[in-house]
């Protein structure tokens, strides 16, 4: 059943492949990979705008990250990525403006967090997959086009006496810079904050060597030595690359295998998850080893229900199958952690866990008579905002629990959950037991526990309840309820951004008859509210 405002004009299934790109150029060469953004114009993904100057939508984002994760999997000899422009003078204008600007609320949230979660499995691959990013910028690079270096180790700027690195949206649009960029210009890089004042309210933006003076880019070089100079940096990074690893082909997911999806689940602003555990246990390195399909098909049906279905707001997950057969494929990971392949499907399935803890979703997980809710997969109920557990079903823990799968805090799941009692969450992780009914319940691995007299009108009532609350409210409680403990870049970035964010979105001094972002383009001039509150 599809909720009657299910946004169809969105790809059904968010995968592509590099021989569908149509606005980025992958190139590997040995040690290196080149991707470079060469977007076409008349190529938006929805009509209504044109996609100038490199500027990207969501067709543009879908293609960086696939690229990202492809190059993980099957490049796994690449040591350096570099991230250019295939256009002269311009490396990207960043968001296409008048795609956000005749977006929904919810679309330019959604895509915001998206592009953001890119972002940020870049600076894994950086610091996790030995794929170090650079960013080669040979022309102007604005608002999210200058986000997009941001995420990279290092970047460097053409020094034409045109170029620019620059962060236009709060004098131009009166919105925040959408993807992390001032979280990074002064966590990440490490900007004096009077400078970065001045930088993201400067709209023409900072060029050559006082970009480089102060912080925003790592060098610069003139039109003449620009592509030497790059090219001799990401060999330099690259060295030999590593060429004894022999990549993995991601094949499709289309149909899914371990997932099903239900829309409108006796409610219509209610959808049910069922994820079926393993029926084989034996390891291969292929894109159907079930730990790295299954997560790739949950990290698919994610953000069908941010882009496609807005107005579900509970997501129920459930699970079925054999815990023993979940036990030994958890243990295959465990045994082989530091194998290249293993590795990266530990860390994709970190990515996808993180994706559901920014999801403007609630997840009540329901533990049942036949579930698997054990390892990898009771991250996912750990993941939820209540577990609610039958007293015959059971949580297991096995040694994937004590923090090889971490929150966008730095912490496990578990010693997120017991903050103040962080050696209770490495016993628990240790005996890597399962806990049934009222044992779990006081092990504090289960919000309520039911008889099966009362399982059906419980779970009926609080799901009904839950339905029932304002989902502006609701995103606020989750968001700040889920990321308890330290605060780190990428918290920041999804607990403060997001929020401002979002509220920004809403206002008539950026979207209003007069707002900023509804003018831009025109020749009249912002209305503002002056009042600040």
């Amino acid at each position: 059943m599809e909720p009657a405002n299910a946004d169809t004009s969105l790809p059904h299934s968010f995968e592509t492949h590099p021989s569908r790109y149509k606005h980025l150029k992958l190139e590997v060469k040995g040690a290196v990979a080149w991707l470079k953004l060469d977007v076409q114009e008349n190529e938006g993904l929805k009509p209504g705008y044109q996609l100038k100057l490199n500027s990207y939508d969501l067709g543009v984002d879908l293609e960086l990250n696939d690229a990202v994760q492809r190059l993980r999997f099957e490049h796994p000899e690449v040591a350096c990525v570099v991230v250019t422009s295939a256009q002269s003078g311009v490396f990207s204008a960043g968001a296409n403006i008048f795609m956000l600007g005749t977006s929904t609320h919810a679309f330019k949230v959604n895509f915001c967090k998206y592009t953001n979660e890119t972002r940020l499995a870049i600076e894994d691959a950086s610091a996790n997959s030995g794929q170090r990013y650079i960013a080669a910028l040979n022309g102007i690079a604005s608002g999210g086009g200058y986000e997009l270096p941001l995420a990279c180790e290092e970047i460097y700027l053409i020094d034409d006496r045109k170029s620019a690195v620059a962060l236009p949206e709060v004098p131009y649009l009166g919105v925040l810079p959408g993807t992390g960029g001032l979280t990074r210009v002064v966590d990440k890089r490490k900007v004096r904050k009077d400078l970065a004042d001045i930088f993201v309210t400067l709209a023409e933006g900072v060029k050559g060597k006082r970009a480089q003076d102060w912080g925003l880019v790592d060098g610069v070089y003139p039109s003449s030595k620009f592509n030497q100079e790059i090219e001799a940096r990401a060999q330099a990074i690259a060295g030999k690359g590593r060429p004894d690893r022999k990549g993995v082909a991601l094949e499709s997911i289309a149909p899914y295998r371990h997932l099903t999806l239900e829309l409108g689940a006796g409610h219509e602003r209610v959808a049910k998850l069922t994820i079926k555990g393993p029926t084989q246990t034996a390891y291969e390195a292929s894109a159907n080893w079930y730990p790295l399909r299954v997560f790739r098909e949950l990290d698919d049906a994610l953000l069908r229900l941010r882009f496609h279905h807005p107005n579900i707001g509970l997501v129920v997950v459930k699970s079925e199958g054999d815990p023993e057969k979940l036990r030994a494929i958890d243990a295959e990971l465990y045994e082989r952690r530091d194998q290249w392949f293993v590795k990266e499907t530990l860390l994709l399935m970190k990515r996808v866990l993180k994706r559901m803890d920014t999801s403007a979703k609630s997840f009540f997980t329901l533990a049942e008579k036949g579930s698997c809710f054990v390892g990898s997969l009771a991250e996912i109920a750990l993941s939820a905002d209540r577990i609610y557990l039958h007293e015959e079903a059971g949580v297991g823990m096995t040694a994937l629990n004590n923090g090889l799968l971490p929150m966008g805090n730095g912490l496990s799941r578990l010693h997120t959950r017991f903050l103040n009692a962080p050696d209770k969450a490495v016993a628990i992780a240790k005996e890597a037991k399962t806990y049934r009914g009222e044992d779990a319940f006081a092990a504090g691995l289960a919000t309520v526990v039911l008889d099966a007299l009362d399982w059906d009108d419980d779970v009926r009532l609080a799901i009904e309840e839950r339905a029932s609350m304002s989902p502006d409210s609701l995103t606020g409680l989750e968001a700040s309820l889920r990321f308890a403990g330290p605060e780190t870049l990428e918290t920041k970035i999804f607990g403060r951004l997001s929020a401002w964010q979002n509220w920004i979105f809403q206002r008539p001094n950026a979207v209003g008859e007069h707002g900023a972002l509804t003018l831009y383009g025109r020749p009249e001039s912002p209305s503002f509210d002056w009042r600040r509150c």
